[in-house]
């Protein structure tokens, strides 16, 4: 058996490690192994010193759509104003950001008494407005939490995925994964 605990929020935005300054960007839909392993810091803070993922043993993520929300940004230094021909301009800008509508997050984990620790907490995806709170404490065979719907990266090497960052835990090293996707990752309920 595994002890999965669920997560939910009213939305949820995953910045693309490739889209820094693009105008438009969608939420990524799966977690890197350093998101992951990030939140399992958050959850269990003993493991702040440690370097890798020991606790949470699978993840799955669904949602019911995308929303395109706006969002003033400005350049690395701060907010700058000046006069052009004339005219003020700043280096503001506006981008549009396609976040999740009520995400789902499942974290599966070996141990009871760690499910029931974070069971207990808030967690967010990348962003810390982004919260996600525990709604269900499910006990499951391995089997059924496989037939979860959504998306999950199953971590690996360079020969076995593709690169989707780097991990800010271990020295920027590349990040690989392999994207599952279980039935219909985008809720219709």
């Amino acid at each position: 058996m595994i002890y999965v605990v669920k997560f939910s929020g009213p939305f949820g935005f995953i910045k693309p490690w490739t889209a820094v300054r693009d105008s438009e960007t969608f939420s990524q839909q799966f977690l890197t192994p350093s998101i992951v392993e990030g939140i399992e810091k958050k959850l269990f803070p003993e493991l702040l010193n440690s370097k890798g993922i020991y606790k949470i043993i699978s993840h799955r993520l669904n949602y019911k759509g995308l929303d395109i929300q706006q969002e003033r940004t400005w350049s690395k230094g701060g907010i700058k104003v000046y006069k052009e021909k004339k005219i003020y301009k700043t280096n503001q800008g506006i981008i549009d950001r396609g976040v999740m509508l009520e995400p789902h997050l499942y974290l599966s984990f070996s141990s009871l008494d760690d499910a029931q620790i974070a069971f207990k907490q808030t967690i967010c995806l990348a962003r810390n407005e982004d919260l996600l709170f525990p709604t269900d404490l499910l006990e499951l065979t391995f089997e059924d939490f496989q037939k979860i719907e959504g998306f999950e990266l199953k971590f690996s090497d360079e020969n076995n995925g593709f690169k989707v960052g780097h991990n800010r835990f271990d020295y920027s090293e590349p990040m690989f994964g392999e994207l599952i996707v279980v039935g219909n990752p985008i809720r219709n309920e």
